[in-house]
């Protein structure tokens, strides 16, 4: 006996050793059942919270169990806002066996101690789970609710759900092990770890409710604007059978237009005769109706700012149309990039606010959370194109091939961006560069890509070209609305705006202005008179608006000495 029992001794540690093993094995295997459930289901809350509850019961073997989740998260009260529970088969029969043997069911209070107890709630506000064997010692149970229903509760485990941030979002407890032990150390670490994933997945189901929330109010609030922001019936009417004025009718073709002359209908028009002079209507089959639609639908949704309106969009729109046509631009092009080229002009600063990218970027505004801080705005007017494009009846490029479509849509997106001065920063160099080697050539895309970047830049500054009293009068609007943005960044932000968005320094708009020519508009043109003679007149008109801000900024400091003079001691004397 003595030389057998050791070798009865190690197999029978052999086959503990093999039963812990398959244990551990076992519950390995159903977390990974429990992860590739809560991947399968990520939808709908009831169904993940459900398909946690049948695998806990069948982990723990647990006659009850349950799911509180918090009403919010951040506050210090602890309040649970929905419940779900599981019962086990054996569970539900000796309950209902409880209701008949007992003279009453169990109250709505019972149901509300499940949920609201302090069991629950202590785990929910300090993070650290209950291991209670015996809940009739625990002074924190209610005795008398329990022995009124036909479940009677012997021990809880009840642990926190944490999600991703480790923010507790919920408790998950079990209740009363099914061969009537209490729950052990190896069932607690066992359920800890199968929660951590129920957490994730709980956390993962309600952001995708939020976001589906999220994207039905977006859903609605664009099917709003959609209607409000769209043209109305009458004015499109109005436009399909108006007579469109020839472009000598209308001196859209002369680089010098005069941007004030047009009133606000007549700027539809002349963009209509735009469209059809450049054959654009014609090649791509634009429906007419459609274009009438756009173009009014794109007018509405501009802004009543000073400067960045509508107004401002048509006249970058018109000095496009005369570059092409007068430089004879239209032979480099194509016809895709021309129609890229116009559209973008007209759409280049849709839904423009009024202030610039660093405004946005230091409000923290939602505009630069949706598109990060470069190019903010150039985003979103491209964003909203696409938009009013998607807008029913608005396609103009409905009759487009797919390839041509996509091209197009690539081409309206550097168009846009392409007016962001950072972007005219990043690319000049560039193409200062190729002009002055005088080895540009049109036929290699990157080159064409800058050259479009260029004239876009061109187009959007192109007041600094137009005869003095009108360029004048643009720099006054538009000082008007920096003024507008300094004042906010004074009231809203605290802080000292620059000199050019600030009033105060009003008087100082010369030497601004001759800073903005020197810096930025006059190599531009001199770099576009070397690629094309014909734009000479824009740049003569540079040189002559730069002769007039330098008169007027040696008036002014001629005014300010005079004035220094006047108050020095020896004058006073």
């Amino acid at each position: 006996m003595e030389m057998y029992l050791p070798f009865c001794g190690i197999a029978i540690s052999n086959a503990q050793l093999f039963a812990a093993s398959r244990k551990e094995y076992d519950r390995s295997r159903a977390l990974l059942e429990v992860v590739n459930d809560l991947f399968e289901e990520q939808t709908d809350l009831e169904k993940i919270v459900k398909k946690i509850m049948q695998r806990a019961q069948t982990l723990l073997k647990c006659e009850r169990c349950l799911v509180l989740l918090l009403e919010d998260i951040e506050s210090p009260e602890v309040k649970f806002t929905k419940s779900f529970e599981l019962m086990s088969p054996k569970c539900i029969a000796d309950t209902e066996n409880g209701f008949k043997d007992s003279l009453e069911k169990p109250s709505a209070s019972y149901s509300d101690w499940l949920v609201n107890n302090s069991i629950a709630e202590l785990v929910a506000s300090t993070g650290l789970p209950v291991n209670n064997s015996d809940v009739y010692q625990d002074p924190r149970f209610e005795a008398e609710v329990d022995q009124m229903s036909g479940f009677h509760i012997k021990s809880v485990l009840c642990v926190p759900i944490w999600n991703n941030s480790h923010q507790i979002i919920g408790v998950a407890q079990v209740l009363n092990r099914l061969d009537g032990k209490p729950f052990d150390d190896a069932d607690q670490r066992l359920f800890e770890a199968f929660v951590i994933f129920c957490g994730l997945g709980i956390n993962n189901t309600i952001m995708y409710d939020q976001v589906k929330k999220s994207w039905a109010k977006q859903s609605v609030a664009l099917d709003v604007l959609s209607y409000h922001a769209t043209c109305s019936k009458a004015e499109l009417d109005k436009f399909k059978t108006a007579n469109i004025p020839l472009v000598s009718e209308l001196g859209i073709d002369n680089v010098h237009f005069d941007d004030f002359s047009l009133d606000m209908d007549t700027m539809i028009t002349a963009a209509l005769r735009m469209f059809m002079e450049l054959g654009i209507v014609q090649k791509f089959r634009i429906d007419y109706e459609t274009l009438c639609r756009w173009l009014l639908t794109v007018r509405k949704n501009y802004r009543m700012v000073l400067y960045h309106n509508w107004r401002h969009a048509f006249n970058v729109c018109q000095l496009m149309f005369a570059m092409l046509t007068t430089a004879g631009f239209q032979e480099i092009l194509t016809e895709i990039e021309i129609l890229a080229l116009i559209v973008g002009c007209l759409c280049h600063d849709l839904d423009h606010r009024g202030t610039n990218n660093a405004f946005q970027a230091k409000i923290g505004s939602a505009l630069a959370q949706l598109y990060g801080t470069s190019a903010t705005l150039e985003h979103h007017h491209f964003n909203h194109a696409v938009m009013i494009l998607q807008s029913e009846g608005h396609n103009i490029f409905a009759n487009l091939s797919s390839k041509d479509y996509s091209d197009l849509m690539q081409l309206l997106k550097k168009s846009i961006l392409a007016t962001d001065l950072t972007l005219y920063f990043e690319k000049r160099t560039e193409f200062f560069e190729l002009v002055n080697k005088g080895d540009y050539n049109w036929n290699v895309k990157y080159q064409r890509e800058v050259f479009r970047s260029m004239l876009m830049t061109a187009c959007d500054l192109g007041a600094a070209t137009k005869p003095w009293e009108i360029s004048r009068q643009v720099a006054e609007l538009v000082t008007s609305e920096f003024f507008e943005q300094g004042d906010r960044e004074r009231s809203e932000l605290k802080l000292t705006p620059s000199a050019i968005f600030d009033r105060n320094r009003k008087d100082e708009l010369p030497r601004l202005q001759l800073e903005w020519i020197d810096s930025i508009c006059m190599p531009l043109y001199q770099a576009l008179v070397k690629v094309n003679g014909k734009l000479k007149p824009m740049l003569d008109s540079v040189v002559a608006n730069r002769k007039k801000w330098e008169e007027l900024h040696q008036k002014r400091l001629l005014s300010q000495t005079t004035s220094n003079l006047a108050m020095s001691p020896e004058s006073i004397k």
